[in-house]
């Protein structure tokens, strides 16, 4: 329990609260903060718990409709609101996720303790909500926070909570290991393979290797390649061992994932050896955005896989493995639509995770684009 949570009982006597006049209450200790609001000027504390009440003080409690105050005694079965914060702001915060101090008229904020994605358990949120007399709030699941970045606010919400209650609070947070943790975004070493006839001959200038540089350096990240290849199963095949063989961890495609003879990006990939592929997405722009996994041994040689052992996998496919390499293909509408989802599904795959055909399908609900005529992502409803 924090040092800043603790109550003087001393101060309480027995259990139960008795309410007093406010003009009878000078010397009175404030069992808690009372709350000023002053629109479009100030919201906060006009007095702190533990503030003795002053002769001078009785006026501006009264203009804040204060006209009894109350004694607050604590049963031994009971929790003030503050030590219950503490109780429960350390239960929920997992690893990559801390208190921002103490609490401030009965709340505590967390905050990533480290730049990466966050990651709720939705299930042990909802748990913990359920009880009714503690609360979270978070930010959206897989959003990509900065070191000190707010991600959730917790308090108990009456003034004195049983002990009952914070304690299944914290059972539920605790078998979650925290509701709330960030997770650390590896730096990628990408290469890309940028396909179609048209931009191999010169046909066409390429678009998409400056939108898929971006991207990748905005997640600190590095292109250490790029190959070019025309509408050629073999010859895209070629190009990605290449990348792989000059130590990509990641392979980036561009082109080719439509319906059309021509697009055959997709089975080079599956002519790979690639243990899993999931092709398809629930998410305008990018319904044609492919997933897949090559392996590599711990020695770094290309693990040769039958076609045949290609799966639409797992409907939990777990954390992603060492020696695995990321196959992410990119349709058309990467060129020209500022989010698609590749933005979506790239962060949580660098954090770890394995994005099988549940996770893509799960990115249905939410996933259609409005086509704001200002982008403001990821400050808007796409991928929540």
């Amino acid at each position: 329990m924090c040092d800043s949570c603790q109550l003087d009982n001393n101060k309480l006597g027995s259990s139960g609260t008795k309410t007093i006049p406010v003009a009878e209450a000078v010397g009175m200790v404030l069992p808690h903060d009372i709350t000023e609001i002053r629109p479009g000027e100030f919201k906060g504390s006009a007095f702190k718990k533990g503030h003795i009440v002053r002769e001078e003080d009785i006026e501006h409690l009264k203009r804040l409709g204060k006209e009894n105050l109350f004694i607050l005694e604590i049963k031994d079965d009971e929790m003030h609101e503050n030590d219950a914060a503490c109780a429960i702001a350390t239960a929920l915060a997992g690893e990559g996720v801390k208190s921002a101090g103490g609490p401030n008229e009965g709340k505590i904020n967390l905050v990533a303790e480290r730049d990466g994605l966050l990651h709720i358990d939705r299930e042990a949120l909802l748990g913990f909500n359920m009880l009714g007399e503690v609360m979270c709030a978070t930010i959206h699941n897989n959003s990509v926070v900065k070191e000190g970045q707010l991600v959730a606010g917790t308090r108990a919400i009456p003034l004195v909570v049983k002990k009952t209650i914070i304690d299944e609070a914290v059972k539920i947070a605790k078998s979650a290991h925290g509701v709330l943790s960030v997770r650390e975004i590896r730096k990628p070493k990408a290469g890309v393979v940028i396909t179609g006839n048209e931009v191999y001959h010169g046909r066409i200038k390429d678009a998409f290797e400056p939108v898929i540089r971006k991207k990748i350096n905005a997640l600190n990240g590095e292109i250490i390649g790029v190959s070019f290849a025309p509408d050629d199963v073999k010859i895209i095949e070629d190009r990605i061992r290449e990348l792989i063989d000059a130590g990509a961890d990641l392979i980036i495609t561009s082109g080719g994932m439509s319906v059309d003879p021509d697009d055959v990006t997709r089975f080079a990939i599956r002519n790979l050896g690639v243990d899993e592929m999931y092709y398809g997405s629930p998410v305008l722009p990018g319904s044609m955005f492919l997933v897949a996994y090559f392996e590599k041994d711990s020695s770094g040689q290309v693990v040769k896989e039958s076609c045949e052992k290609q799966t639409l996998g797992p409907s939990n496919p777990g954390p992603l493995e060492p020696f695995i390499i990321p196959i992410l293909g990119i349709p058309a509408c990467g060129m020209y639509a500022d989010i698609t989802v590749f933005d979506l599904v790239l962060p949580r795959i660098l954090a770890g995770e394995k994005i099988g055909r549940r996770e893509l399908a799960e990115l249905g609900h939410g996933g259609l684009c409005l086509k704001c005529e200002t982008c403001r992502y990821p400050v808007c409803p796409f991928g929540k």
